[in-house]
């Protein structure tokens, strides 16, 4: 039976009678006592304080004891059979959680808050003090003797139950001054009473930092209020972040345009900071149900939009020593004149298998794309490019997404969940990062956008720094973003209170958002065509061979055909100049791999063999198949997730009636873009890592 606790409050204190009831007998501290509380501290004088403050802590006394017997009931204990009996011990505990909270922002509001305003009131405040900490003596000698009475009743003395009742005094009770000015990074509605509504940019004092995430700040007009921490952020250091802004944007104005297109070596801070205090949207599209309150705004595709510092045409190319004279990932081998094979701390290949549970967006919103982008990370920055790979949706499994469908033809890159990963970095906490995503246009205002449903971490190595067993993996997927730490994605997901049973925790935990990933070691040959690659890139599998061949071009070009290591002259050769581009479009590359696997299929096969014939092909097959549509005046910009201009350029691509070729391009009735001498020249300079 649940505990009944009946409180007669009067002017000159508070009485408690306490003895079993019925389970539907709720707890009978009705929000009434507590709203007539809240009524006396609005109309309450400082000499007043004493005596409401002592009324206030006795609730909470109550309240905290009545929450300690409830969690000790079992249903074991219920004189006669009760349905749905964990349901209705969830909603008493929620009800007097609730009374907590409100309890709590009163005795927030009753206690002092200026210690210097005289002797006089520093007298008041120490008697006071004493008087409350006498009461807390005095109810905690009560609830001793009461937890006494109540172990020898039932016979148990548990431990557990002493350190649940530790921490719901806690709760109660535990609060830490607060100092310093914060600004608010985005707006909050007060839901409760007690809370502060605030909007964005308000400038706030901290007066408490509560324990359990929830600070008592005031605004410049003197309200006060419980708002939650994570909307806050102190003022000095916006400030000083503005400054490091400013002044890093006068020295790229004096750089070159090659630190453009050099990747960021400090984490990507910059960036998770414009997606919080550009929230707004999210919040409203959550407000509306159009969203779960998990996403958020993409935090990878903000990073892809900065240029092509993260792309995988940038990550193709030869990095520089710490000399700049020669080149750390390119060498020779001066035997085979091969390119020299490098070993990665990491190289491994990975399947994108499924993801499960994973909330819909609401009908305010016209999904044009689901994809998951992955990369390597350390819990700070991103280490390599970002690889995007598209979501095979089935409306019939709305919370499904699946990978990799089976097609009569060559599979897209796109549609691939076959990935390669090769990493070099030497962090401890070194893994793969997933981020599953959506495009989307709100039917509204048709405005785009780019949401992330959740994240995944894999951590590749354990403390012992050696590499994780290389298998199938069930990640969990978290809401919010990798830097907010791990939330719920929808809030449905998760239910207050302790489930009970090992089937009930199963039944949970197949609800629970998770992707599945299979992770293997390469074969022989796969790793040796890796092994020719850059030291940190990610790709698709399908696609190792291709790679492996621009870099033997690329090296021949830099390291055996240059007249001296010093010469920095254009190159000239269309293949180097333009393959990194059309290695950030999926089309284009299937066009290429499409040509590749049938002109491979017609070579004999001694010279499937021969690293000569093989390179001389791939420059025939890309100039005939891929330069002439990467420039055609008819082929559109490449704009992600628009299906109007995805279906115009397959047509381009693919239909054997409107095919671009060598002959088509020289024909005067050709339209075409305007000769750039970019398109047939490779820049060292501008090209290489620095």
């Amino acid at each position: 039976m649940f505990p009944c606790v009946l409180i007669n409050t009067t002017n000159s204190g508070t009485s408690v009678q306490k003895g079993g009831g019925e389970a539907f007998l709720r707890f009978q501290t009705r929000p009434v006592l507590v709203d007539a509380l809240t009524q006396d501290v609005t109309k309450l004088d400082i000499s007043d304080r004493t005596e409401t403050l002592r009324r206030c802590t006795d609730l909470q006394n109550t309240v905290a004891e009545t929450l300690k017997r409830l969690n000790k009931l079992t249903k074991a204990d219920e004189s006669a059979p009760i349905g749905n009996y964990d349901q209705r011990k969830r909603d008493e505990e929620e009800r007097l959680r609730i009374l907590q909270d409100r309890l709590k922002t009163l005795t927030l509001q009753l206690q002092p808050q200026e210690k210097d305003a005289g002797h006089s009131s520093s007298e008041a405040e120490e008697d006071s003090a004493e008087e409350v900490s006498e009461e807390e003596d005095d109810s905690q000698v009560g609830e001793v003797e009461e937890e006494e009475d109540v172990a020898e009743d039932d016979n148990v003395n548990d431990e557990d139950d002493d350190e649940a009742d530790h921490k719901v005094k806690e709760d109660v009770m535990s609060t830490t001054k607060g100092a310093g000015t914060y600004v608010a990074l985005s707006a909050f509605t007060g839901e409760e009473e007690g809370d502060l509504t605030i909007q964005k940019g308000a400038v706030l004092k901290i007066l408490q930092k509560n324990e359990d995430g929830w600070w008592l700040a005031q605004d410049s007009k003197g309200n006060k209020g419980l708002v939650p921490r994570n909307y806050l952020k102190m003022i000095s250091l916006l400030e000083q972040e503005s400054e490091d802004e400013d002044n890093s944007e006068e020295e790229q104005d004096g750089e070159n345009e090659t630190a453009k297109s050099r990747p960021s070596t400090s984490s990507n801070w910059d960036t998770v900071r414009e997606a919080i205090t550009e929230i707004d949207a999210t919040d409203v599209l959550s407000a509306m149900g159009a969203i779960p309150p998990g996403f958020r705004p993409s935090t990878l595709s903000r990073l892809l939009e900065e240029g092509t510092s993260y792309r995988a045409s940038h990550y193709i190319q030869p990095k520089l020593g710490q000399s700049e004279l020669c080149f750390k990932d390119l060498q020779l081998d001066p035997d085979s004149g091969k390119v020299h094979a490098r070993l990665s701390r990491v190289c491994l290949t990975l399947t994108l298998w499924s993801c499960r549970m994973i909330p819909p967006p609401g009908v305010g919103l016209q999904v044009l794309s689901r994809h998951v982008r992955l990369c390597a990370f350390n819990g700070t920055e991103v280490l390599s490019n970002i690889h995007t790979v598209r979501v095979t949706y089935n409306p019939s499994s709305p919370k499904t997404w699946s990978f990799s469908p089976r097609m009569s033809s060559l599979l897209p890159c796109l549609l691939d969940g076959d990935c390669f990963f090769h990493c070099d970095s030497d962090s401890p906490d070194l893994g793969i990062l997933f981020e599953l995503g959506i495009t989307y246009i709100r039917n509204s205002t048709g405005e785009r956008g780019d949401l992330s449903c959740g994240w995944a971490f894999l951590k590749l190595f354990d403390e012992n720094g050696a590499l994780i067993p290389l298998r199938t993996q069930e990640l969990a997927v978290h809401g919010g973003t990798p830097y907010e730490g791990k939330a719920d994605i929808d809030a449905t997901s998760t239910k207050r209170g302790s489930s009970s049973g090992v089937l009930q925790q199963m039944l949970m935990s197949r609800k629970q958002p998770k992707l599945i990933v299979k992770l293997r070691s390469p074969n022989t040959r796969t790793r040796e065509q890796l092994n020719l690659l850059p030291d940190t890139i990610i790709g698709y599998l399908s696609t190792v061979r291709l790679l492996a061949l621009y870099r033997q071009l690329l090296a021949d070009a830099l390291l055996l055909e240059r007249v001296t290591m010093q010469n920095a002259d254009l190159i000239c050769s269309a293949v180097l100049a333009t393959f990194p581009e059309v290695l950030d479009h999926p089309d284009l590359m299937d066009a290429f791999k499409n040509s590749w696997v049938v002109s491979q299929n017609n070579l004999k096969r001694s010279d499937k063999k021969d690293i000569t014939a093989l390179k001389k092909l791939f420059e025939n097959v890309y100039m005939s198949s891929v330069f002439p549509l990467l420039y055609s005046a008819e082929m559109p910009a490449p704009l992600w997730a628009d299906e109007s201009t995805e279906t115009q350029r397959a047509r381009l691509i693919y239909s054997p009636i409107h095919k671009i070729t060598m002959e088509t391009m020289l024909s005067p009735n050709h339209p075409h873009q305007a000769f750039d001498i970019s398109q047939v020249t490779y820049d060292l300079l501008n090209s290489a890592w620095h």
